[in-house]
């Protein structure tokens, strides 16, 4: 469920799924329009949103929306996202000059959105463009939305040593958000995705590496992240749009920890909402949510 439990986007999400003729991709341009829209100014409702749609949505429709709309920033901005949802997808490049170009008209047309400048950073990104061009992007993305989910974690990406950065360069950017970030903002979960994407190269790295991966869980910085990132099972601390995203992570996380009972909570939390990330680095990511909501004894 990508959508989490944002319903309006759900219907949306499976009206684009569905075999698209030319008549049915005017209706769901205009389906797309309304959700988009309905998030007002919540940026981090917008960009949820614009993510999930982008990965159901198709190049066709985004040229079908510009042709409909074409003085409006979000048709501009689905299809840049569009794109780089499918160029990530394959593993391949985009058109870099025409992505980048469509977000700075994006960007001109509603200066007060900070998703054509979180598109913009992603295509930067994906071209592995240095830190002097990524930097003032992210300045232009905090004078919107300071703590936009979807830009940090961009952002940790892109610093990592798999990209253009280093581990100290991810755990100092990490520290840095922990330390001014409000509590229960959208931000809150990253320095657990920093903890993933470290267990994950170890996991990738084969070898005796790999089989003893789990043991990072024990360390002492992953234990202290562990114990902050249980705060969020009290009642109305995680409100953000992706907030049941985070709580997966945590979940894994506490599986992988052998904290089942603390694991058990989290999954009550979660009813039936799986995300693919972390659950795909074991395998099916729903039979393995299956599996370890039934190992804890949590509730079906």
């Amino acid at each position: 469920m990508p959508e989490l439990d944002d319903a309006e986007l759900g219907r949306v999400r499976k009206q684009l799924t569905a075999p698209q003729l030319q008549g049915q991709l005017d209706l769901s341009a205009g389906l797309v329009e309304q959700v988009l829209r309905g998030a007002g100014s919540d940026w981090d409702r917008r960009t949820h949103r614009l993510a999930v749609l982008a990965d159901a949505a198709t190049p066709a429709l985004a040229q079908v929306w510009r042709r409909q709309r074409p003085r409006d920033a979000d048709p501009l901005v689905l299809g840049v996202w569009v794109e780089l949802s499918q160029a990530r997808a394959e593993g391949g490049t985009a058109d870099a000059r025409g992505l980048v170009d469509r977000c700075h008209r994006a960007a001109d047309l509603r200066p007060e959105d900070p998703t054509p400048w979180i598109a913009l950073l992603g295509t930067l990104r994906l071209l592995r463009r240095p830190a002097a061009e990524v930097f003032p992007v992210c300045r232009e993305i905090g004078a919107r939305d300071p703590w936009n989910r979807t830009a940090h974690l961009e952002m940790l990406g892109y610093l990592s040593p798999a990209e253009c950065g280093s581990h100290a360069q991810a755990l100092d950017f990490v520290d840095a958000v922990r330390a001014n970030a409000p509590a229960g903002s959208a931000v809150t979960g990253l320095e657990l995705a920093l903890l993933l994407d470290r267990y994950r190269a170890t996991v990738d790295a084969g070898g005796v590496s790999a089989l003893g991966a789990r043991r990072r869980w024990a360390r002492a910085d992953a234990e202290s992240a562990l114990e902050r990132a249980l705060t969020w099972i009290r009642p109305g601390t995680l409100r953000h749009a992706e907030a049941l995203a985070d709580l997966n992570l945590l979940a894994y996380a506490l599986v992988q920890a052998s904290r089942s009972a603390e694991a058990a909570a989290v999954f009550e939390l979660l009813g039936p909402v799986v995300t693919a990330w972390p659950w795909l680095l074991d395998g099916d990511p729903i039979e393995q949510f299956a599996h370890w909501r039934d190992q804890t004894g949590a509730t079906a």
